[in-house]
């Protein structure tokens, strides 16, 4: 594929990681931009009570490298939610994103995330209001129904109310979300993955931006969806195998930053996280996966996980060790492909 080809295929194309709890902090975040410099980043879902009431500071913090940048909320309180964008918009987010596709029994109790699919006239009023308030878009992230509510009418009826109260971007999550009798880990791999669902919705809203997330973990399969809708959401792939964000740099017609690289990129940030009082143990977590497949991965992982105590020095030496023991590797043809 030419360099041409690729930037035509991003035209007015999205790629972007999914919201994550627990996940997509800010150190997953700055660790994923490294990658790939285009992607859009979510934060985990942040609820509008936390916002309202815990450490606001900490929880909206981010690095500037991180845009373009989206805070995902968590509500269904009108002023509250509001209020969300407008703090977004305040520190310097690039978009603010509503939860309506999260099926945890907590969340659902206090009536966030996919059981609003339920109240498309609920949803359409905080995009109503929000969008009154804020220059920075108003998208919603959402499944393709829940629980017996699992036709497409039911789907294109939700997205339809919020069209009208001006959302012009979805993200939906390709599986309907059980919200009794299955776990938020079940309901991301039982239900079945029904894209057909998710091109139709937007050869029937042309104008809307409509992006597909569930089930995609190759560059292939990126490209692939992109014939049929205007953005791609990845999961929990890119975080098990991050340099799937580099090897996406060929959609733009650029070519992926090596590992060696990225380290010596990462290591001043946890210098200076370090400096602020940040413990690396919990930072390490989100590093697991940076060489998923190649020889030393193992040995890696086990350098990082597990340690009550953590430095940089530490994981310089780990890094130092996994890039030779995939050069010795390379110079015995044991790896063809790796990008050093």
């Amino acid at each position: 594929m030419s360099q041409s080809d690729s930037q035509n295929i991003m035209i007015n194309k999205r790629l972007s990681i999914a919201p994550m709890i627990d996940w997509t902090t800010t150190d997953c975040r700055f660790f994923a931009r490294l990658f790939n410099p285009h992607t859009y980043l979510y934060t985990e879902m942040i609820s509008t009570g936390a916002i309202i009431n815990g450490n606001t500071d900490r929880l909206l913090r981010f690095d500037n490298t991180e845009h373009p940048l989206v805070l995902q909320l968590g509500g269904a309180d009108i002023g509250e939610m509001t209020h969300g964008a407008v703090e977004a918009q305040k520190r310097g987010f690039d978009e603010v994103n509503i939860n309506v596709g999260c099926p945890s029994d907590r969340v659902q109790h206090n009536k966030i995330g996919a059981c609003l699919m339920a109240e498309p006239d609920t949803v359409a009023g905080l995009v109503r209001h929000m969008q009154a308030e804020v220059d920075i878009p108003v998208t919603v992230k959402h499944r393709i129904g829940i629980d017996e509510h699992d036709s497409y009418q039911f789907m294109k009826d939700f997205v339809q109310a919020s069209a009208e109260a001006g959302c012009q971007r979805f993200i939906v999550h390709a599986r309907i979300a059980w919200l009794k009798g299955l776990s938020p880990k079940e309901n991301r791999e039982i239900p079945p993955l029904r894209y057909d669902d998710v091109y139709r919705l937007k050869q029937e809203f042309p104008e809307l931006q409509i992006e597909i997330n569930g089930g995609i973990d190759s560059v292939e399969q990126i490209k692939s969806h992109f014939q049929h809708v205007d953005g791609v959401m990845i999961g929990r792939a890119a975080y098990h195998n991050p340099y799937l964000l580099a090897e996406a740099m060929q959609l733009w017609g650029e070519e992926a930053p090596s590992r060696e690289y990225i380290l010596s990129q990462l290591y001043p940030y946890l210098e200076k996280q370090v400096a602020k009082g940040e413990p690396l143990t919990s930072i390490s977590r989100h590093l697991l996966g940076l060489f998923q497949g190649l020889p030393g991965a193992r040995r890696w992982r086990q350098s990082l996980s597990g340690k009550q105590q953590l430095t940089v020095d530490d994981i310089k030496a780990a890094g130092d060790a996994t890039l030779a023991s995939i050069e010795r590797a390379r110079q015995t043809d044991l790896v063809t492909d790796y990008n050093h």
